[in-house]
């Protein structure tokens, strides 16, 4: 237990063979359960945490028939932890990248009940550009403006870490059947907690890399699919907290902004179109395409501040 609380870290593994016995051997003894989640792995994975299982009593042993991607796997894992009252779970990746150094930091907050949901925050730390490989910095730095926006979390950063905690009201709280998948678990989390008016802090943390892991996940190919799920995730939130649980004026704001960004466009190909045609743009058609961009932009950003403030205490 860590400050009364019973702690489970749930730990997603996909082939991690030579990687998981780092993750158990170097689990603190405050955490009650070990929740490992072999998510259909073809290696040797299996037999080498059931190994453990035998010796340690806080292993958890759990197995995907199929494989669901990271974030069924976390989904499983946050599964277990409800029906097994446990009162904090923290996620840990099964390759050993999340210091257990850093654990009693991000479970603290938690467990003081300041926050409902702590994450690490690599990008904060000094050495993070020199630490992160490049092409993995650049895509998580736009990804957490991106998530800044689509989550109404303004203040937090690193959207794509999983080393997080959560609490059991949280637990108790959020669909898992619902929660995306794949490497946007993080971002749809983040979504899903603000529609719920959960509390969300960053912890500083040291990026950890090169000690044996093999990433899965291909930068190029995903930013584009976890954008599209932002923009998703964003129109979500607007319609569930400030349409449908509780009206906020911010929606009528965007709206305004879409609709006039909509029409600058229109009048933007009429633009183009007569100045090909005669050589010259009506000095009319040329201010009100300016003003139709003045004011989307203005509404965006009215809206945006809106938000902010609506969340801000969220955020700490």
């Amino acid at each position: 237990m860590f400050l009364q609380k019973r702690i489970a870290a749930v730990i997603p593994a996909f082939n991690e063979e030579t990687q998981i016995h780092k993750v158990i051997n170097s689990m603190p003894e405050f955490v009650d359960h070990i929740v490992i989640i072999d998510d259909c792995s073809k290696d040797k994975t299996t037999p080498v945490v059931q190994s453990y299982a035998e010796k340690n009593p806080r292993i958890q042993l759990i197995t995907h028939p199929v494989n669901q991607g990271v974030g069924g796997a976390i989904a499983t894992g946050y599964e277990w932890c409800r029906d097994n009252d446990v009162d904090i779970a923290v996620v840990m990746a099964g390759d050993g990248q999340m210091d257990p150094i850093d654990l009693p930091n991000i479970i603290t907050p938690v467990a003081n009940d300041e926050v409902d949901y702590s994450k690490a925050n690599r990008l904060a730390s000094g050495q993070a550009y020199k630490k992160i490989p490049r092409i993995r910095y650049i895509g998580n730095s736009i990804l957490s403006l991106l998530t800044k926006i689509a989550s109404g979390y303004w203040k937090v950063s690193d959207s794509q870490t999983g080393y997080t905690a959560i609490n059991k009201k949280a637990l108790h709280s959020i669909d898992w059947q619902t929660m995306y998948k794949r490497y946007g678990q993080p971002n749809d989390l983040l979504v899903k907690l603000n529609v719920y008016n959960f509390r969300v802090k960053d912890v500083v943390t040291e990026p950890v890399y090169n000690v044996g892991e093999k990433s899965k996940l291909k930068v190029r190919r995903v930013m584009f699919t976890l954008s599209r799920l932002l923009v998703r995730l964003f129109f979500w939130r607007l319609k569930e907290k400030y349409f449908i649980r509780d009206f906020h004026p911010l929606i009528l704001f965007y709206a305004m902004s879409l609709f006039s960004f909509t029409l600058f466009l229109g009048f933007l190909g009429r633009l183009i179109y007569l100045y090909v045609q005669q050589g010259h743009t009506p000095e009319i058609t040329l201010l009100i395409t300016m003003f139709l961009l003045v004011t989307s932009f203005q509404s965006m950003f009215f809206a945006m501040w809106f938000d902010y403030e609506s969340n801000k205490d969220l955020n700490k």
